[in-house]
């Protein structure tokens, strides 16, 4: 069955240590992105793990292949369990975290490539000099990805069919972008209900303001995960 990570989208310890107690046993895995982990640092993420949770560190890791080597090894140290590389910085660097990653012994983290950033639509291509079209970019990277290590890819709920036929089984699809039907939008231009991920072949749904900023968090994520387990897969 498809999991549900909760991104937490704020700021700081207080806030993260006040949100995973209110959420409680409803939910096991959480994503730390790159603005919670600039402003607290690796302790973050022990906070999180200290409360027996899984951690998705998303800082989508983009430089030269030693580089993020290094980095992919401190972060494996912190025992996160799904972290995150451009697919856009090459085959050097993908199989140097993943590689990376391996050398840390087990349980090792999982590499996920970020594909195409979920904010960003055709005429942002057309603004960076790109001539293929969204769903082009995205196949090129994540095939990319995949064929040098990667274990999955982050992609929009709007390339997931295509990117599950395209990379098989196994390959883990993480998907950003979920929004339960009637939930504002946001910044995000391609989004789905969480149902429809589910039956696309998405392995984990990211879900962030929808549940963090709920009247009732608790009760928001446990209507997603209904959603997911009614969703006929």
């Amino acid at each position: 069955m498809s999991e549900l990570i909760v991104a937490l989208d704020v700021s700081s310890a207080a806030a993260v240590e006040q949100a995973v107690d209110a959420l409680g046993d409803a939910v096991s895995f959480y994503k730390i992105g790159l603005e919670l982990f600039s402003a607290e640092g690796p302790a973050v993420v022990r906070a999180v793990k200290s409360r027996g949770k899984r951690v998705f560190l998303d800082l989508k890791l983009h430089d030269i292949p030693r580089t993020v080597e290094r980095a992919v090894k401190s972060c494996a140290a912190l025992g996160v369990d799904l972290m995150t590389i451009h697919a856009a910085g090459g085959k050097a660097m993908i199989r140097a975290a993943k590689d990376a990653a391996l050398g840390c012994g087990s349980p090792a983290p999982k590499i996920l490539a970020v594909t195409l950033l979920t904010s960003l639509d055709q005429s942002d291509l057309s603004d960076l000099g790109v001539a293929r079209t969204v769903p082009e970019q995205v196949r090129a990277l994540g095939a990319l990805a995949c064929e040098n290590g990667a274990d999955g890819i982050v992609c929009s709920p709007m390339e997931v069919a295509a990117m599950r036929k395209l990379l098989g089984p196994d390959a883990l699809l993480v998907t950003p972008g979920v929004r339960p039907a009637g939930a504002a939008v946001g910044d995000q231009k391609r989004v789905a209900t969480p149902g429809q991920a589910v039956r696309d072949g998405s392995t984990h749904l990211v879900v962030g303001r929808p549940i963090m900023q709920a009247p009732d968090p608790r009760a928001a994520a446990l209507a997603i995960l209904d959603e997911m387990r009614n969703s006929g897969v």
